[in-house]
C-alpha cells in the first residue's frame, strides 16, 4: 500500500486535458462505467498505461497533489494480472484541474510498450 504518496498520477490523452483545462475538471467517461477515476503511484503507472494504451502516442501524465483533491481515494485492487497484493488509488469523484500540480508527456517506446515511471530525486 501507499498510504502518503507525494504525488499520484493519471493518464488521459493530451485532448483530454486541454477540454479539462477548459471547465476546471477532468471526469472521463470511465468513471461512469466503473465509480471512479483511476490513479496511480509512480511506481505502478506502467501497468495501466500497457493494458489499456499501448502504443498510444498522444498520452500525458497528470501529476497529483492527493492533498488538494476533495473526493475520497481509496487504494483498491487493480485487475487479476496485476500483482497479487497491488493496490491502486481510486478517485470517487471528479479530478479537479487545480489539483494537477505538473503534466508532463508519456510515450512508449519503439516495441510500443510503456516503462516503469522514473521520478527524479
Amino acid at each position: 500500500m501507499y498510504p502518503n504518496p507525494k504525488f499520484l498520477l493519471h493518464l488521459c490523452g493530451q485532448r483530454d486535458w486541454e477540454a479539462a483545462e477548459a471547465v476546471g475538471d477532468l471526469c472521463p467517461a470511465s468513471r461512469g462505467d466503473v465509480g471512479f477515476i483511476h490513479l496511480s503511484a509512480p511506481e505502478q503507472v506502467h501497468l495501466p498505461a500497457n493494458r489499456l494504451y499501448s502504443g498510444r502516442t498522444d498520452l500525458v501524465l497528470l501529476h497529483i497533489d492527493p492533498r488538494a483533491l476533495v473526493s475520497p481515494v481509496r487504494w483498491e485492487p487493480g485487475v487479476p494480472t496485476d500483482p497479487e497484493s497491488m493496490r491502486f488509488p481510486h478517485l470517487y469523484g471528479t479530478l479537479p484541474t487545480s489539483a494537477v500540480i505538473t503534466v508532463s508527456q508519456y510515450r512508449p517506446g519503439p516495441d510500443g510498450e510503456f516503462q516503469p515511471f522514473a521520478v527524479s530525486t
